[in-house]
């Protein structure tokens, strides 16, 4: 289903079905024999979302390996780098805390269980901000496995295409104290205009010494562009055959865009660059292959700090 201004999603639809699909590769990886990552809330928040192939990889029913040259998707791959993705913003919150940082902002959080199962400073206060629905679903099936937030989480239920600056004020955030946001696996869901208004509105919300994570996406050039949507395309019609129908292509939003690590250092924060390939070399994971996924190699993930200053 193709985007539109104001659409509307659940975990088993449009953009929230890759939510969910980010949690099948949590879960995967955590159970490698050498895990990067423990997470594990992502096996039971799939299994609630109810969609049958990703309830099957989650659990272990079935594995990546099961599906040979017909797999609907390269799932091994998005494993591996939803273990390297997760261990980089696990280590970004872990250092900001061991920094004095005690509120978080998690934009977008869908199933992201860290506020559960991070070991937070005593007073960190972690916000969650995402659609009402998700935030209600994710807080409900957590509950019933008896889990409990390690830190004081805090839930704004709101679209980030709303006044969501208000909402999160009216939860009890400070703009006054330094903060650790994560905008993770977003940015391309976004149109390029909106990127930058989240991050100027980051920017704005941000006292000296915050830190943000996020993802720096490049422009791809017509013909990687191609190549990408080629590949997203044989990926859709191999997932229909498995009762999936999700078309990456309509959900994502291509065409040039500012690269967020140089937005942000053009308006007031320290960045650091960190290369999907150097990650992967750094966790000990399989190096990437050319053109085994037009454009990801080219992917960072950046992390920064606020420079002094409003």
């Amino acid at each position: 289903m193709t985007r539109t201004d104001n659409d509307t999603w659940n975990l088993a639809s449009s953009v929230g079905i890759t939510a969910t699909g980010v949690a099948v590769g949590r879960a995967i990886a955590s159970r490698a024999e050498r895990p990067l990552i423990d997470d594990r809330f992502a096996e039971p928040l799939v299994r609630a979302v109810g969609l049958d192939l990703f309830t099957r990889l989650a659990s272990g029913e079935v594995s990546t390996e099961d599906f040979g040259d017909e797999a609907p998707m390269d799932m091994a791959r998005m494993a591996d780098n939803m273990a390297a993705r997760t261990r980089f913003f696990d280590d970004f919150f872990i250092d900001a805390g061991a920094a004095g940082i005690r509120q978080v902002v998690i934009l977008a959080s869908g199933l992201d269980s860290r506020a559960y199962r991070l070991d937070w400073p005593a007073g960190t206060v972690v916000y969650e901000i995402d659609q009402p629905e998700v935030i209600a679903f994710k807080t409900r099936v957590l509950a019933e496995q008896g889990a409990e937030p390690t830190a004081d989480r805090r839930t704004v239920s709101i679209d980030l295409r709303d006044d969501w600056p208000a909402a999160l004020r009216a939860a009890g955030f400070d703009p006054a104290l330094p903060t650790a946001w994560s905008a993770e696996g977003l940015l391309g869901y976004l149109p390029p205009e909106a990127q930058d208004r989240l991050l100027d509105t980051v920017t704005t919300l941000s006292a000296p010494g915050s830190r943000i994570a996020t993802e720096s996406i490049p422009s791809l050039g017509a013909d990687v562009e191609k190549q990408a949507r080629e590949r997203m395309r044989e990926s859709t019609e191999r997932m229909r055959g498995y009762g999936l129908d999700i078309d990456m292509a309509t959900l994502l939003y291509f065409g040039d865009r500012n690269e967020s690590g140089a937005y942000l250092a053009d308006h007031g924060w320290q960045v650091d660059g960190h290369p999907v390939e150097a990650l992967f070399a750094e966790y000990g994971l399989p190096p990437l292959n050319d053109g085994e996924s037009p454009g990801f190699g080219e992917l960072s993930y950046v992390s920064a700090v606020r420079e002094g200053g409003r």
